[in-house]
Order: C-alpha cells, then sequence, then structure tokens
C-alpha cells in the first residue's frame, strides 16, 4: 500500500500591533454606545449604507446634544424669555436667531473635544494651563452650578404653587427623581429619563398655537432687530438682552456636553451624527425660546400686566387669567419639567468634572458602589438645593440675579479656554480649527467680554445711563479692532506654518495627557492671560461684594 506523501501546512502569524494608547482617564467610558434610542457595538466599524441605517445610528447617538440645549431652557430660561415677551413683546426675537451660530460653534467645539480626547473640560484645562486655570474653572463651576441649581428648584417652587401641590412634599418628590434616575448604575436607563423630559419640553408648542401669536409679526421680529422702547430705556434693554445671551449660552455647557459625550462612548466615526443631534437640540431650544416669547406677549398685550414682569408663576397667573386655565396649567408642567431637566444638566456637569480633575470614577455606567465620590457630588448638590429653597426667608430672587450676573461675568473667560484648546495640535491634531471657526470665536468672545463689562458696570452702578453703556461698548469695539489688527499683522510678518494634515482624522486620538508637550505662551498671550485674570477677579469680588450688601439691606 502506497502512503500518500503528507503536505506540510504552515500558517503565517502576523504580528500584533497593540493599538495606541489614548487619554481616556476611566475604563467606563470605552464600550458600546447604548443610547435612549438605540445601541451601537464597540466593534460595529461598518460603513452606514442606506437610509434606514443611518436613521439608526443617528437615533442611538442623539442625547448629547439634545439634552444639553433642552437643559439650557430651564427655569431661568422662562424667567428671561418671559420676561422679555411680557415687557417688550416680540421686539427682541432677533437676539435668538443671532444666538444660533453662536450655539452651534461653541458647543461644535466641546464636543469635538470630547469625541477625540475622552478627557474633561476642566481637566484639559487643568493640563494645559497649570494649576491656577485649573482650580479656577472647578471652584467657578462647582461655585456658579451650585447657585444654578438653586434657581431650578426656585422654578420647581413656582410650578407647585400655582398647580396647587405642597411645596415640600413636591420639592422633596423631585429632588428624589433627580438622584434616582442617575443612581440606576445604567447611562441608558438615565438617558431614556432625560429624553423623555425633552419631549416633554414640547408642550410649549401647543401652548403657543392656544395662544396664537400673529406669526407675521414674529418672523418680523426674528429677522429685523429692533430695540424697542427708546434710548432712554437703553439700559434696561441692553440687560435684558445680556441676561438672554447668558441663559442660552451658559458656561455649564461647555463642561457638560464634552463630559457626556465621553461618557456615551462616542468616538470621532460618529462625529456628523453628533453634530445632527446639536442641531436638532438647537431648533427645539429656539423654537421653546421664541414660544415662551411669543405668547407671552400675545397674552400680556394691551393688558395692565404688560411692562411689569413679576416671576414664572405670574406668567401662569396671566395665562390663565387671559388664555384659559388649561394654558396657566400647561406653563406650569413645562417650568417643572424644564426645571427638572436643567437639574439633571447642571448637577452632572459639575459632578463630571470634579471626577475628572481629582482622578475619580466618573460615570453614569458605574454603580453607585463603582463611583461613589462621583454619585456623592451629584446627590450632594441636589440636597443642598433642595435644602435652600425649603428655608422660609431665603432670599430666591437675589440668588437668581447673582447667578446670571455671575454668569455672564464668568463666560468670556470659558469661552477664551474653549478656543486656545480647539487650536491646540497636540490636543486635537487634525481636528484642530481652521481659519474661518477662529475668526467667527474670536468675535464672539469680543462680544461676550464687552457685556461682561456691561453687567459688571450694570450691578455695581444700578443707575448706569445709556450714554455710559454706549461708551463701554464703544471702548471695548475700539480694544477689539486693535487686538484683531495686532492678531493680522502678527500672522502676516510671522513665520508661514504648514497646512493641516486631516487624513486619517476618523482615528485620530488625543495620546495619553502625560505624553503631550505643555504649550509656549508667547507673550501677547500671556498679556492677554493676565488682563483676563486680573478682570475675572476683579469682576467677581466685586459682583458679590455688592450682592451681600444687598442681601444684608433686606
Amino acid at each position: 500500500m502506497t502512503t500518500a506523501p503528507m503536505k506540510s501546512s504552515s500558517v503565517t502569524i502576523k504580528p500584533t500591533v497593540p493599538a495606541p494608547r489614548t487619554a481616556v482617564l476611566d475604563d467606563a467610558h470605552t464600550g458600546d454606545i447604548r443610547g435612549a434610542l438605540g445601541t451601537i457595538k464597540q466593534h460595529d466599524i461598518g460603513e452606514r449604507r442606506g437610509l434606514s441605517a443611518k436613521f439608526k445610528t443617528l437615533l442611538a447617538i442623539v442625547g448629547p446634544g439634545l439634552i444639553v440645549m433642552v437643559g439650557d431652557n430651564d427655569a431661568g430660561a422662562f424667567a428671561t424669555y418671559g420676561q422679555a415677551g411680557q415687557n417688550y413683546g416680540t421686539s427682541l426675537l432677533w437676539t435668538l436667531l443671532l444666538l444660533v451660530p453662536v450655539l452651534y460653534v461653541n458647543q461644535e467645539m466641546v464636543l469635538r473635544l470630547g469625541a477625540v480626547t475622552g478627557v474633561g473640560h476642566a481637566r484639559l484645562i487643568l493640563e494645559r494651563f497649570g494649576k491656577f486655570w485649573g482650580a479656577f474653572s472647578v471652584i467657578d463651576l462647582f461655585l456658579l452650578n451650585a447657585l444654578t441649581l438653586v434657581t431650578e428648584f426656585i422654578g420647581i417652587t413656582l410650578a407647585l404653587d400655582y398647580l396647587g401641590l405642597p411645596k415640600t412634599g413636591g420639592v422633596l418628590v423631585a429632588a428624589v427623581v433627580i438622584v434616582a434616575s442617575a443612581f440606576t448604575g445604567s447611562f441608558q436607563r438615565f438617558e431614556r429619563v432625560a429624553v423623555l423630559l425633552c419631549a416633554g419640553s414640547l408642550l410649549l408648542v401647543p401652548l403657543y398655537f392656544m395662544v396664537h401669536p400673529k406669526p407675521s409679526q414674529m418672523a418680523h421680529d426674528f429677522v429685523v432687530p429692533n430695540m424697542r422702547g427708546g434710548s432712554g430705556e437703553l439700559a434696561t434693554v441692553m440687560l435684558l438682552i445680556i441676561g438672554i445671551v447668558g441663559t442660552t449660552v451658559a458656561p455649564w455647557q461647555l463642561f457638560f456636553q464634552q463630559s457626556y459625550v465621553i461618557d456615551k462612548r462616542i468616538t470621532p466615526r460618529f462625529m456628523k451624527y453628533e453634530k445632527a443631534d446639536l442641531w436638532i437640540g438647537i431648533v427645539v431650544v429656539i423654537v421653546g425660546a421664541a414660544a415662551i416669547t411669543g405668547f407671552t406677549a400675545a397674552t400680556f398685550a394691551g393688558t395692565d400686566g404688560f411692562g411689569h414682569f413679576t416671576d414664572q408663576a405670574g406668567v401662569a397667573r396671566g395665562l390663565e387669567a387671559h388664555v384659559s386655565k388649561a394654558a396657566g396649567v400647561l406653563f406650569a408642567i413645562a417650568l417643572l419639567d424644564a426645571s427638572i431637566i436643567g437639574a439633571f444638566a447642571v448637577s452632572l456637569s459639575t459632578a463630571y468634572a470634579i471626577g475628572d480633575v481629582f482622578g475619580m470614577k466618573h460615570s453614569l455606567h458605574r454603580g453607585v458602589n463603582g463611583a461613589k465620590g462621583f454619585y456623592a457630588v451629584y446627590a450632594g448638590l441636589v440636597a443642598v438645593a433642595a435644602t435652600i429653597v425649603l428655608i422660609p426667608g431665603s432670599p430666591l430672587g437675589l440668588l437668581t440675579q447673582g447667578v446670571q450676573t455671575l454668569a455672564g461675568v464668568l463666560l468670556p473667560s470659558a469661552s477664551v479656554f474653549l478656543l486656545l484648546l480647539c487650536n491646540d495640535k497636540a490636543v486635537l491634531g487634525p481636528w484642530v480649527n481652521g481659519p474661518k471657526t477662529n475668526a467667527f470665536t474670536a468675535a464672539v468672545v469680543g462680544v461676550l467680554v464687552t457685556l461682561s463689562v456691561i453687567l459688571t458696570a450694570s450691578v455695581l452702578f444700578p443707575d448706569i445711563t445709556s450714554n455710559a453703556i454706549l461708551d463701554i461698548m464703544a471702548a471695548c469695539g475700539v480694544t477689539g479692532i486693535l487686538a484683531a489688527g495686532y492678531s493680522f499683522t502678527r500672522r502676516r510678518t510671522g513665520t508661514k506654518e504648514d497646512p493641516i494634515d486631516r487624513t486619517g482624522k476618523e482615528n485620530w486620538r488625543m495620546p495619553p495627557l502625560e505624553t503631550l508637550t505643555r504649550p509656549t505662551m508667547s507673550t501677547a498671550r500671556k498679556i492677554g492671560m493676565g488682563a483676563l485674570r486680573t478682570y475675572l477677579l476683579i469682576a467677581m469680588i466685586l459682583v458679590v461684594i455688592k450682592i451681600v450688601q444687598v442681601a444684608l439691606g433686606q
């Protein structure tokens, strides 16, 4: 018998190339994307072909942009937009249209930072600009968010009072709902609750049609700037416009969305879907803001209440008196919903930032035992805020004013660091800003600084005149033009940089922070940062002193 010769088989083993290390600080931030409306497996890297596949991917990604925008239409926003409508009709709607590109550019930059770096906003500031600014950003965020959270519970109490529900019991139930939704140890369950609350914000749409403001007048005021009230009221109108900017573009939004994108495990591969999510959120927030302004304007037009805004409860009572009881109830329910989702977002942004900076486990994917410090910060903030609003005699109106003022003063600082981080090639590599984004953002920062200075001056000098405000605007404008001219001259005369290579950016992630070289600060930048630091410290101290003086006077 002949035996057939055996064929030797050989298997070529390719050496495994280890994946490059990234800067992700919590290993819970890697894995499957488990969104409220869908799931994407970690190793699902196939191309999305066809409308159905793309739509399912979008549903799974939707969340960060939607929640951060709807959370921005919180209790403070209801008060600000209600005041605009009741006191000035729809004449200030144009400010919302101007804020659309500001909202998109700001939040697009932070979602890019989150998806590419895997590191929260506060930690990046600490690592790239030193301990002072890192500590300043966290302390500033913690204090401002704590006060903002109190205003959310003020909104809850006003809604409960109008609905005839017990204040103490209602506040405690709201606090339990806010805490319990995050304490499930499931990111997906938390996001489902948050998205459900976002859907609740759409109650403002049927309320708009119940009141039926004139669409033609609203369309006109959206596109034609108007400072109704005359030059004698310019100071009052300007401060309200600053309030609209401050409530629509808030510092906590930057910290929240960056960390939430990281916690949802979104990577650069899904950037276009996350941008679509952001646009959905912007549309919802602008529609809600316009609806509040529009139906409030129509409700109080020609009545004794026009020009005499008090608070959100006053708006609900006006709707009941001039439209129907159902309209007032619907507004109160929408206010309650907005206050709760605002409390969600503000508390979470603080817990994320503190966990990121201090190296604590900080993810909604972890149970309470796996991230005790993270959940303690979240629950502690909610408990303190709920307690403050239940203390008899608490200066709730003063707290609301103080929050708006401090947010307006500190907003330029957040925007400056955002711009600097998005131009840091070690951080974003091929994802750094282009020239057009830089030019637009620099202009926005200039406007925010101007508004901040005006707001600070108005707090220190309540009787500030319109001419003084115009002088401040002129001085800031001249300074901005000089700064822009200096920057343009330096670019023209300096060494030209090589064009940014953006090939393969979908797979680029920031290396670990300890491997990055600290950015060098030019003399001009040091002077600018020093001036910003000095202004912020002086403005904060003066504003706090003024608020304390008012409190003692009361």
